[in-house]
């Protein structure tokens, strides 16, 4: 084997590690993306039980109960469309019911939306972008004055 051949050998080497590496981040990745749906959005979407998904709304007034333990439910809105949520653990002390809040989970086989984290945003300054433009757009959230009735 010429020196050049060794040379070729090793860059091809290197540039078949990298590319390997790179498809296992990628794949990694694929697995832990959870996509963003207004309640709206899930009327049209196809989701499976079990997907990950992040729901942003507002909490529907007079929607929270609390079981025992930590134990609660409440319902995400945009103004037309409302999904059911069930959580355990405790909420964040910004919770409360009119106000935004962004959930990650996936629906159960019996589409109920299962949360394992919540967070709650006081106003649009704090809220994803995505939340923000969906309650515009749907007439819900007026510039940062909260929810319209």
């Amino acid at each position: 084997m010429t020196r050049k051949q060794k040379r070729l050998t090793v860059i091809a080497g290197g540039v078949g590690f990298i590319l390997a590496a790179v498809l296992l981040v990628m794949f990694a990745f694929s697995q832990s993306i959870a996509y963003f749906y207004m309640p709206g959005d899930l009327a049209k979407a196809e989701l499976a039980p079990g997907t990950r998904i992040r729901l942003g709304g507002l909490v529907a007034e007079g929607s929270v109960v609390r079981s025992e333990g930590s134990q609660v439910r409440f319902t995400v809105t945009d103004g037309h469309d409302t999904v059911p949520v069930r959580y355990v653990g405790i909420l964040p002390d910004l919770f409360r019911e009119g106000q935004g809040v962004v959930t990650e989970g996936a629906f159960d086989a019996t589409h109920a939306f299962v949360a394992d984290s919540v967070l709650a945003k006081h106003d649009e300054t704090y809220m994803p972008k995505e939340v923000a433009d969906g309650l515009k757009k749907s007439g819900v959230w007026n510039d940062g004055k909260g929810a319209t009735q």
